[in-house]
C-alpha cells in the first residue's frame, strides 16, 4: 500500500481568490477533478495540485509550511516579486534581515513564500515550485518519506528534504524547534493507490494519529503527522 501526493492545499477564507492569485503568479491552469475545493495544476514533476479549500480558522502566527519559489536570473527574480505584488501580495519581515538574498513575501490571505535568488543548487532542476519548506523535526521528514515513496534526498544535522522519485518540487524540514501551531496553513492531501481505510491503517502505524472518528463531508480521512500537522487521506482512487 501507498499514497501519491495528490495536493498541497491551502486554507482559504476566499478559496477562489486565493486561488486566482496563485494561478496568476505561477501561469497555472485549473484542474476539473473532484475536489471540495479549488484545484490548479502545478504542471511540476511532482505530480501534485494546489489545492484552495474553505477554512473559517484565523491565522495567528507564521505558517509552519511555505513554498519557495525559484529564479533563472536576477531579472526573473525581480519580475516574480513586481507580479505578485501586483496581485496583491506584501512584503513580509520574518526575520531575513536587511542583506538577505532571498525575497520574503505574503500572498493575499497572509501566506508566507520566498522568491529565491538565482544560482541556489540546492533547488536546481526542481521547477518554479522549488521547495515546500517546513518547520519540523528529522523524524517527521523520515514518516513523510515512507508516507509518499519518497526517497530521502537531505539527511543532516537534523534537516531532512524528500523528493518524488521523478523529480520536482522538495519537500524539506528544518528541524527543531518547532513553530506554534499558526491555525491556517498549508496541508497535504493524499490519494491512496488501494483501499482508504487499509492506507490510514498503514499511515497509523507509521506514526500518524487519528484527529476525527468519523469521516469528513468528501470522504477524506483527517489524520495528523508525528509532529501534529494535519493531512487528509482521501477517498477512492485518483489518477
Amino acid at each position: 500500500m501507498s499514497s501519491r501526493l495528490f495536493a498541497i492545499s491551502f486554507d482559504a477564507q476566499e478559496p477562489e481568490r486565493l486561488a486566482r492569485f496563485w494561478a496568476g503568479l505561477l501561469d497555472l491552469e485549473g484542474a476539473d477533478e473532484p475536489y471540495d475545493g479549488v484545484l490548479l495544476r502545478s504542471g511540476n514533476d511532482g505530480g501534485y495540485r494546489l489545492g484552495f479549500r474553505s477554512s473559517p480558522a484565523r491565522k495567528t502566527d507564521q505558517n509552519r509550511l511555505h513554498f519557495d519559489l525559484t529564479s533563472s536570473s536576477a531579472d526573473d527574480q525581480r519580475e516574480t516579486v513586481a507580479r505578485a505584488l501586483g496581485l496583491g501580495a506584501r512584503h513580509c519581515d520574518v526575520g531575513q534581515g536587511p542583506d538577505a538574498s532571498h525575497v520574503v513575501l505574503a500572498d493575499p490571505e497572509g501566506n508566507e513564500f520566498c522568491v529565491i535568488e538565482p544560482g541556489n543548487g540546492f533547488l536546481a532542476g526542481c521547477g518554479r515550485l522549488g521547495a515546500l519548506a517546513c518547520d519540523g523535526s528529522q523524524a517527521v521528514g523520515y514518516f513523510w518519506s515512507e508516507a509518499l515513496g519518497w526517497p530521502l534526498v537531505w539527511d543532516q544535522d537534523e534537516e531532512t528534504a524528500v523528493q518524488s522519485p521523478d523529480g520536482g518540487t522538495k519537500i524539506t524540514w528544518g528541524g527543531p524547534p518547532l513553530m506554534p501551531d499558526p491555525g491556517r496553513d498549508l496541508h497535504l492531501d493524499l490519494a491512496p493507490d488501494g483501499g482508504q481505510e487499509a492506507e490510514v491503517e498503514r499511515l497509523l502505524a507509521l506514526g500518524a494519529k487519528r484527529l476525527d472518528a468519523a469521516h469528513g463531508g468528501d470522504g477524506a480521512v483527517l489524520l495528523a503527522d508525528p509532529d501534529g500537522n494535519a493531512f487528509r487521506v482521501l477517498a477512492g482512487r485518483r489518477d
